[in-house]
């Protein structure tokens, strides 16, 4: 779930996790390789079994994570830069053929807004929860409100809240990500007198 959170609610309705809403927010489109199928990652994990092999061959093992970032960063230039691949045109290095290749333009990867609908049923407390970047917040409805079932309506951080069965507008609101309560903004009843 560090990767996405798509997954992590049966129907995959997890909502966004912070990685996936910086991505968002940057216009970068996250694409997962499907779960139980790793073909999909099978190059990224054939360089780093020729990674491996290249660090266990060195005459002078890291005795530090300093020597063996620098062990790292060697591999990495002399992987993109130098050592001609034979999958490539003309044995060509990665870093020409990633030179050579048209690049997209900006805000080409920008995925569509981030919209879900979520049914849950108002607590005791008067609350229901929501999860945003990861968070879990608290929404206030209003005790009156208790055990009624409503529909969340969800685009990025506006969230409306009706009534299941009525569809009446009970919140209609941004959500502050900042904060774990979401206050429903009525006026607190009146003071209760102290006792002497």
């Amino acid at each position: 779930m560090a990767w996405s959170s798509r997954r992590d609610w049966p129907g995959g309705k997890g909502g966004r996790n912070a990685l996936e809403s910086e991505l968002y927010r940057l216009g970068v489109q996250q694409k997962n390789s499907r779960p139980n199928h790793p073909t999909t990652c099978g190059k990224v994990e054939r360089f780093q079994q020729t990674m491996k092999k290249w660090l266990r061959a060195q005459p002078r093992q890291p005795s530090s994570i300093d020597e063996l970032q620098a062990l790292i960063d060697e591999f990495v230039d002399n992987y993109n830069e130098r050592r001609p691949h034979r999958s490539l045109a003309e044995s060509s290095t990665p870093t020409a053929a990633y030179l050579a290749r048209p690049k997209a333009g900006a805000g080409a990867g920008t995925s569509a807004p981030h919209d879900r609908v979520r049914r849950d049923r108002v607590d005791k407390a008067g609350t229901v929860t929501l999860r945003v970047h990861g968070k879990l917040h608290h929404i206030g409805i209003g005790r009156i409100h208790a055990g009624t079932h409503v529909i969340m309506l969800v685009h990025e951080l506006h969230v409306r809240v009706v009534q299941a069965a009525t569809g009446e507008l009970l919140r209609d609101f941004t959500l502050d990500p900042t904060r774990d309560y979401q206050p429903t903004g009525a006026p607190k009843g009146p003071a209760r007198p102290r006792k002497s």
